[in-house]
């Protein structure tokens, strides 16, 4: 559905705003990238001993910019209250429920790890900046209110203060961003640490980060500090997911500022509306039950990977023969049953779905951009496989698994792109002939004065006989589609699970790391790796849908 504003006694207030849409967009996408590059370049420069950026700086500037946001958030919610013709459109594609109860249960998760982070610098709080604390306290706050915020006006469409929502919204979006920067750098600080640590008998600096500023050691010698330390590390992938589901949401907000809907899709969008959710329901149970299996095994591997990799024996070698025998089998899986589910669309006569859809068009956009991340981590290993000298199993293995990341995140994006691109259950293609008039009575009760007689057989048209055999068809390929969209599902979890929380066979491996060096592998991986995690999540939340829409 177009933007432009309907003919009508209506069109002279709205258009002035319509013909600055652009220009207020613009306005607030400069405000959100000086407040990121800001932002990023403390966060970066905290990152490292020997630039003069302490980490008190970077906690100061976040709590800073969640506050601001905290408060924006609460003037739009009086707002909206106060004015009800502020909201008078709300796009039904926009926050579906899946997408808002991934946001609680990481939001949930987060708050979790912002009462360790407030335990765990409460231990030396004598040597400690106020400032240490009084983060993760305004972080669980930003988290509540935002969640709510999400929650309750994820589908809106503003028609007040255009301008000043954009900004906002923008700035919002901003906040979690830097702190999605701010918990990667920190993640991947923390991992390149211990591997340094383990690696080279404690040659590198003290993997414990707080005290830089003071100049003074502030040891966690505890067991409830150390408990705290590892419980919000192991959280992290929490609070990552959460500030990308949030920002993901808000540019849908922000897509729709000013949005114009027709009336008769007032309060829905345009647009199919998904049925509801019934998982399992018509389904031949062989891709839920394989994905059951898949992630069970792949749970087991992992343990197996962790206890194996950072133990004192010498069973690296094992561990990753298990790891990437074990991913290799499930990327393969993925990528026949990608095709597989391609395949079937060649037979499926839905029509395309091309009306204007903000949430559908950064859907695909996130997936084919957060893809690049894997896709560039393979590219790096092919090359140092290939080229280096040592030929043995694990570089084969190596090869192998790089190659199939690469296969498996281009059928599965095909897939789901047109999944996402295919019309309801009943949609009727374009070039389908218009369906014969038929008869109707206008006194039902007359049928009872009627003689009964056996029914006749009746002679039936071509297209009518051809849709009488092509149903059980269709009933067919939309089972199989639901089954490939929930073993992919399932699929993607155990491969989110692995990398986002510790799974780093890049530096078990010694093969990248020979050949390009430690400190240039290290910067590649945790540059690229993070968008790979995020692509297997947004994945879940995609075939989600897919499944809903099959």
């Amino acid at each position: 559905m177009s933007e432009e504003p309907a003919a009508g006694p209506k069109e002279s207030p709205r258009g002035p705003r319509e013909v600055w849409k652009k220009g207020g967009r613009l306005l607030s996408v400069l405000l959100a990238v000086n407040v990121l590059l800001l932002a990023c370049t403390l966060v970066s420069g905290g990152a490292f001993n020997k630039v003069a950026v302490y980490d008190t700086d970077v906690f100061a500037l976040l709590t800073t910019m969640m506050l601001l946001a905290a408060l924006w958030i609460g003037f739009y919610l009086l707002r909206t209250a106060r004015c009800p013709d502020a909201v008078p459109y709300r796009d039904a594609h926009a926050g579906p429920i899946w997408l808002r109860g991934g946001l609680v249960l990481f939001g949930i998760c987060t708050l979790v790890m912002d009462v360790f982070k407030t335990g765990y610098y409460s231990s030396f709080f004598e040597c400690q900046s106020a400032i240490k604390i009084l983060h993760p306290l305004t972080q669980a706050v930003f988290v509540i209110v935002q969640t709510y915020f999400l929650w309750v006006s994820a589908k809106d469409c503003v028609h007040v203060h255009l301008d000043l929502t954009r900004c906002g919204l923008m700035f919002t979006l901003s906040t979690n961003l830097a702190n999605w920067m701010a918990a990667v750098v920190d993640e991947s600080v923390h991992q390149a640490r211990s591997h340094s640590n383990a690696s080279h008998a404690r040659l590198a600096p003290d993997p414990e980060r707080v005290g830089s500023q003071a100049g003074g050691d502030c040891p966690c010698a505890t067991t409830v500090c150390q408990i705290f330390e590892q419980g919000y590390f192991y959280l992290y992938p929490f609070n990552i997911e959460y500030s990308l589901f949030a920002s993901t949401m808000l540019y849908v907000m922000w897509k729709n500022v000013g949005r114009l809907l027709a009336s008769s899709t007032h309060g829905h969008g345009h647009g199919h509306t998904p049925s509801r959710v019934s998982l399992f329901r018509e389904t031949f149970f062989v891709g839920p039950v394989l994905g059951l299996m898949l992630l069970l095994v792949g749970l087991a591997v992992f343990v197996i990977y962790e206890v194996q990799v950072s133990g004192d024996g010498g069973h690296t070698q094992q561990a990753l023969v298990i790891y990437y025998s074990f991913n290799i089998a499930c990327l393969g899986l993925m990528t026949l049953v990608s095709l597989s589910g391609s395949v079937i669309y060649r037979f499926d006569r839905r029509a395309m779905d091309h009306h204007k859809n903000p949430t559908r068009t950064l859907d695909v956009a996130l997936l084919m951009g957060a893809a690049l991340g894997q896709y560039a981590i393979s590219y790096y290993s092919i090359v140092a496989v290939v080229v280096g000298i040592p030929r043995d199993t694990l570089g084969a293995l190596n090869l192998a698994h790089a190659l199939l990341v690469i296969a498996q995140h281009t059928f599965q994006n095909v897939f789901i792109i047109e999944s996402l691109h295919r019309g309801p259950p009943g949609a009727e293609p374009h070039d389908a002939p218009p369906k014969e008039p038929c008869l109707t009575f206008a006194n039902p009760d007359a049928l009872h004065t009627l003689p009964t007689c056996p029914p006749t057989p009746r002679l039936v048209g071509p297209q009518e006989a051809m849709a009488i055999m092509l149903a059980p068809r269709a009933h067919w390929r939309r089972r199989c589609l639901k089954d490939i969209s929930l073993f992919l599902l399932l699929g993607n979890i155990i491969l989110w699970i692995m990398p986002a929380f510790g799974a780093r066979p890049h530096f078990s491996n010694k093969v990248e790391v020979d050949f390009y060096g430690y400190s240039l592998w290290a910067a590649i991986v945790n540059i690229c790796l993070p968008f790979g995690i995020f692509y297997r999540m947004h994945a879940v939340s995609s075939l989600l849908e897919v499944y809903v829409l099959a």
